[in-house]
């Protein structure tokens, strides 16, 4: 039986990082797809215009 409950972590993760991935690839996409998408480059364009403004630290 030391087999048995040695295996049984191993499978269990394996099973739930499987649902994981399927669950990721399933909520790809869909009508929710342009929203994200938005939101995304809109958080990319934020950060970047952080980035480049110019620092204006006092001396």
């Amino acid at each position: 039986m030391d087999y048995v409950s040695a295996l049984v972590p191993p499978v269990v993760m394996a099973v739930f990082f499987v649902g994981l991935v399927v669950t990721i690839i399933k909520s790809q996409g869909g009508p929710n797809k342009a929203k994200e998408d938005a939101a995304v480059d809109a958080a990319i364009s934020r950060a970047e215009s952080v980035h480049q403004a110019p620092r204006t630290e006092g001396v």
